[in-house]
């Protein structure tokens, strides 16, 4: 428990055999459940999962028989803690790019009710932006300007960014089924998180690269991300929120961003 609340940490991996033990080992004591999803890796992420399991009750190793995407392989384990009755769902990669010293900041907001989802921003800071790679952060930004028109959410940056946690409230709420599962999950959740009325909050963090090489190809994926959320757009415009169906608990302080 963490300030009274149950919190799960999901953790999408697909062929993160060299990263998914640090990964797992840094998540911190006050989570409840770890739920490790294979993505039907080619390599030994699985067997690894399952020998760390073996040592530490609170891991859960979900095994996919058919690679869906690292959108799939969240919803799996988002659809696991809705039934562990988990308060707040964090996901964190298998890549151990996602500082697990940090975990509390980016749940903070929602458990203290502040938010409904909060998700990391790597865009925040000047000294931040610099450590992402050029590419990269021409990409960041351009999503973050279509993500905001798309999802209505005019405050959020970092769009792409999957270090992110939400209330079993919200989750609930969503349906998960329809959720793009591609690389462009955070994008589309996004949007589908604004049909509900759920408050969505930014947590400024730096940003980490070691040696694992990413699975995007950025170019494509931002000409196909772009068309989504066109489509995305058209569909919040038509389908307006008249009031928000997510409760919240602390209305009497509403940070954009929660440092």
């Amino acid at each position: 428990m963490y300030k009274g609340k149950s919190i799960g940490v999901v953790v999408p991996a697909y062929n993160e055999h060299r990263h998914i033990t640090l990964t797992i080992n840094g998540i911190p004591d006050f989570v409840d459940r770890v739920y490790v999803v294979d993505d039907n890796s080619k390599d030994n992420t699985y067997g690894i999962a399952c020998a760390l399991a073996h040592r530490e009750s609170r891991i859960c190793v979900i095994h996919r028989s058919i690679n869906g995407g690292v959108g799939a392989a969240i919803i799996t384990g988002h659809k696991e803690a809705i039934k562990e009755r988990m308060d707040v769902v964090a996901v964190m990669a298998g890549d151990n790019q996602m500082d697990p010293a940090i975990l509390h900041k980016i749940i903070d907001p929602v458990v203290e009710g502040y938010a409904d989802y909060s998700k990391g921003n790597r865009l925040s800071n000047p000294v931040h932006i610099r450590e992402m790679p050029r590419f990269r952060r021409f990409g960041n930004y351009l999503l973050t300007v279509l993500n905001r028109i798309a999802s209505g959410y005019w405050h959020i940056s970092d769009p792409q960014n999957g270090y992110t946690a939400i209330s079993r409230d919200a989750l609930i709420k969503l349906d998960l089924e329809k959720i793009y599962v591609g690389f462009a999950f955070e994008n589309d959740m996004l949007v589908r998180l604004k049909l509900v009325g759920a408050k969505v909050m930014d947590v400024p963090h730096s940003a980490i690269y070691r040696d694992e090489k990413s699975k995007i190809k950025y170019p494509i994926f931002i000409l196909k991300t772009s068309w989504m959320l066109l489509f995305s757009f058209i569909r919040r415009v038509l389908n307006p929120i008249t009031r928000s169906s997510v409760k919240h608990i602390a209305p009497n302080r509403e940070p954009s961003t929660y440092a």
